[in-house]
């Protein structure tokens, strides 16, 4: 299967994990600020409008006539910083964050689904989200609210009518678990004044409980490839059907 797969964040942690278990032929292109090793990179801070449009134009000039099996963007970039109360947080780093969590996915989703214009493909988006969507940690307001607005965008764009020309895209929003991560490992380097939650995720780390990023961006593709309907929103931490939350 010859593709095309934009992965936003595969300088590390899931994103990473993601281009290293790519399970069919495709170029793979990092999106990324400080750019992935071994991979294709556009250099771009998804933090500023000027990363969003530089990645814009990448999506432009590689969709433009691409006549391969498959396109695919996984939008897996993001951050947990500043850990801090609202009220106390320093301004820019919070603005720059929220930036990144909450208005990056939907502007470059928006960006990937126009140049799919240029193409004859089947192609699939993909929000990693992630259980503080729906979960209130408080300490994370940078984090939890922006994953809870990559779900809604994802609803909200599937349910919209097909575009009259150009290729159809299948959006999805995929939270893959607690993962044993440098960011994960950064939330448990703080203190509780700042992330009241801290010592319950010391414990997953403790008790073995947190997920190996390579086994979850092998499910994140059996999803990709399956037949998972446009317009899902998918826990791999919670079975379908199930109110349980950890």
């Amino acid at each position: 299967m010859s593709g095309l797969v934009f992965i936003s964040g595969a300088s590390s942690g899931l994103g990473a994990a993601l281009a290293d278990t790519l399970p069919f032929e495709a170029r793979c292109i990092d999106i990324s600020r400080r750019g992935a090793a071994g991979l294709e990179s556009v250099r771009a801070d998804l933090s500023s409008p000027e990363g969003w449009d530089r990645t814009a134009e990448a999506f432009e000039r590689e969709l433009d006539g691409f006549r391969g099996e498959r396109a695919v963007f996984v939008h897996a970039a993001g951050t947990l910083e500043p850990i801090e109360l609202a009220a106390r947080a320093g301004a820019d780093a919070y603005r720059r964050a929220i930036l990144l969590n909450a208005a990056a996915g939907p502007v470059l989703g928006q960006a990937f689904l126009s140049a799919l214009g240029r193409a004859r493909t089947r192609a699939t988006l993909a929000m990693v989200s992630s259980g503080a969507a729906f979960l209130v940690y408080p300490g994370w307001s940078v984090y939890g609210p922006g994953k809870a607005a990559l779900d809604h965008w994802v609803r909200t764009v599937a349910a919209e009518p097909a575009p009259p020309r150009g290729s159809g895209c299948r959006l999805l929003s995929i939270a893959p678990g607690i993962l044993d991560t440098a960011m994960q490992e950064r939330a448990r380097s703080q203190d509780a004044e700042r992330f009241g939650w801290v010592e319950e995720f010391r414990q997953l780390k403790r008790g073995g409980s947190l997920r190996e990023p390579r086994e979850a961006a092998r499910e994140i593709w059996e999803i990709l490839l399956g037949d998972a309907p446009s317009g899902s929103v998918i826990d791999l931490h919670r079975p379908a059907g199930s109110d349980d939350v950890d």
